[in-house]
């Protein structure tokens, strides 16, 4: 059963801080859904906080905790929170949203970077399902949004940009979340759940990555070398910028045109959401050619039809 009206629901969302997690907030506040949110900075968190209690009808509720997605304990202390917070044994959405770049490489770069994103990005997922269930069992009704990626059916940026320990997190997360449907439809009918696939999103993702991981990456410098610009002559907060507005600006949908996207579709009971006309190209492309996605012929075609024009 689609849950077709958000109002006087609870909502869960993942790195609520920047990006797609901030837009869904805004736009469920909007619609008198109350909202409970985490994300690892506490001064992004704040300025979503302040938007969506400007922008939300009397009586809706916002609230925020400091948690990393990859710790469960603190996913586990999180859902204990918005119990008591929200004074409830129930939750309608839970938005599995938050994720990060870097571990590129899997054969050259480090492996706590390669660890730490796909942690945050599959572990993440995990984590909030598993300390969340309990709350959407005790609705009538709930629905779990998994934000998967392009990259959970392409698992790469290109043939010269390997891009493992993102890719394989989205793939992992979008098997989950397929197996899920089939899991939920046998224990627990009244929950639904849908796996999200976003293109070219204009997000912070880039700079946020960089300060998560503690450091700028080697592969994540590839947009400034690309644009002709030496890092080793810039501060790491002015290349976490550069990287931000090359991403962000550069995106063909913004983060509330891709929540608005994710939100029709769980109004309509999709289970697969592809967001952007760039992710439906893709998805097209490696069913058409699945022994050819990996070429620098794949990717030269999606460009000639004007899609990754940066990739």
């Amino acid at each position: 059963m689609a849950l077709k009206d958000f109002a006087g629901k609870i909502a869960v969302i993942t790195g609520g801080g920047t990006g797609m997690g901030r837009e869904l907030a805004l736009a469920l506040a909007a619609e008198g859904c109350s909202v409970a949110m985490c994300d690892v900075s506490a001064v992004n968190m704040a300025e979503t906080e302040r938007l969506c209690r400007a922008a939300a009808p009397q009586g809706t509720m916002v609230h925020c905790t400091r948690a990393d997605v990859a710790i469960e304990g603190e996913m586990n202390a999180w859902a204990d929170e918005v119990r008591t917070a929200f004074d409830t044994d129930k939750i309608h959405l839970l938005f599995n949203n938050a994720g990060i770049g870097g571990g590129g490489s899997f054969v050259a770069g480090e492996r706590a970077a390669w660890e730490r994103t796909f942690n945050i990005c599959f572990y993440g997922v995990i984590h909030g399902v598993r300390a969340f269930l309990p709350l959407l069992k005790n609705a009538e009704a709930g629905h779990i949004v998994n934000t998967s990626s392009i990259n959970g059916f392409w698992a790469t940026l290109g043939p010269q940009r390997p891009h493992t320990a993102y890719s394989a997190a989205k793939f992992a997360v979008k098997g989950f979340t397929e197996a899920l449907i089939v899991d939920l439809a046998n224990n627990a009918p009244h929950i639904t759940c849908s796996v999200v696939m976003p293109g070219h999103i204009g997000t912070e993702i880039a700079g946020n990555s960089m300060r998560i991981q503690g450091g700028v990456e080697n592969e994540l410098n590839f947009i400034l070398e690309a644009q002709g610009i030496d890092p080793s002559t810039l501060s790491e907060d002015q290349i976490i910028e550069l990287a931000n507005a090359d991403f962000r600006d550069t995106a063909p949908m913004s983060s509330a045109e891709a929540a608005k996207v994710i939100l029709d579709g769980v109004r309509a009971g999709q289970w697969r959401i592809l967001v952007g006309e760039d992710a439906k190209a893709l998805d097209q492309s490696v069913r058409a050619h699945p022994d050819q996605a990996y070429t620098q012929g794949f990717l030269d075609s999606l460009q000639a039809k004007g899609h990754f024009p940066n990739l």
